[in-house]
């Protein structure tokens, strides 16, 4: 288990780590008000708009989460040439991300989510996306990028959204030269996009990612989760099924739970005090993950470093990242 100078440590070498994430990118729109009467025209809130804020999320918000940690951090995914396009990569530009490996579609918009809240209460969410799978001249362009970047990097962050970027050719190919090249690859699943993982050095779903990939119904049974006989079943499964090393299976307030082969599950319980809003959770969850891999730490401490960030940014409303000052704090309390 970390301590507080352990952990220290492993975020200064994370300042030296250079990932790439490559998945599914999209805007974060939010639009906040307050809500004091119905509409006399449907049975629908009045939201009296007070603030608007945009923020990266899917893969470009892991790729945020990883520019408060390294000056290292690079995304590659799909967007549009739209107005969408430009918020989102100078958000990103100006967070010290690393932009330049993006694809511009002639057809397809940037994908955007507009989420209105009214009093910290989410009200509703629109979006705006057209999904459509990745082209093979598309992947031919991914495949060079890659290929040249790949040199200068110490880990490949895969994120899943489903939104048609992802593609069972994209991962093979991903994989395949991640895995010729020696670099450590993670991925973060999508249930609505079951693909196999072959190659890959850690995969990171959710429990109801895990329960749906593994074709097993979630009884959800009640106590510690060394004890729960099917989740313990969906781990073991998994490793064999995707091929893969190591499986972390994030579990809401419950924490995390690692399996490896030939290993005994390793059960990691949640650092989170007060959960105010669970979005983005997962994204913190692989960048952090990663970043202490590639700073040399086995697993088990990696998954603990992972989840004291999650801890701390399901403590704020909208899509948020964490500031080392905030993860040192956590370690020392």
């Amino acid at each position: 288990m970390l301590t507080a100078t352990t952990a220290r440590d492993a975020i200064q070498r994370m300042a030296k780590s250079r990932v790439l994430v490559i998945g599914d990118v999209m805007l974060d729109h939010f639009i906040w008000g307050a809500v004091r009467r119905i509409s006399p025209e449907a049975p629908v809130p009045i939201v009296e708009v007070t603030k608007e804020t945009t923020f990266p999320g899917g893969a470009a918000n892991v790729a945020r989460n990883l520019s408060a940690f390294t000056p290292h951090a690079f995304l590659m995914g799909r967007v549009g040439k739209d107005s969408a396009a430009g918020e989102l990569k100078r958000l990103l530009n100006d967070e010290g991300v690393n932009t330049d490996p993006m694809l511009e579609s002639d057809t397809l918009p940037t994908i955007a989510k507009t989420r209105i809240i009214a009093r910290q209460q989410h009200v509703v969410r629109v979006d705006r996306e057209t999904i459509e799978k990745l082209s093979s001249d598309e992947l031919a362009i991914i495949s060079q990028r890659l290929e040249a970047m790949l040199p200068e990097l110490d880990g490949v962050i895969i994120e899943d959204y489903g939104k048609g970027f992802v593609t069972q050719a994209f991962a093979d190919q991903v994989l395949g030269l991640c895995k010729a090249a020696g670099k450590l690859v993670t991925v973060d699943p999508s249930p609505r996009n079951p693909l196999s993982w072959h190659g890959a050095s850690l995969v990171k779903p959710n429990r109801l990612e895990a329960f749906a990939a593994a074709g097993i119904q979630d009884h959800r049974s009640p106590g510690p989760p060394l004890e729960d006989k099917r989740l313990l079943e969906v781990g073991e499964q998994l490793l064999d099924q995707w091929a893969v090393g190591k499986v972390l299976v994030t579990l809401g307030e419950q924490g995390m739970i690692l399996f490896q082969r030939d290993t005994a599950p390793h059960h990691i319980p949640t650092r989170a005090r007060e959960v105010y809003d669970v979005s983005g959770a997962g994204d913190t969850a692989i960048a952090f993950l990663t970043l202490a891999l590639t700073a040399g730490l086995s697993a088990e401490d990696a998954a603990d470093l992972a989840n004291h960030a999650s801890g701390i940014v399901v403590g704020k409303l909208g899509t948020a990242r964490v500031m080392k000052e905030e993860l040192l704090q956590a370690f020392e309390d």
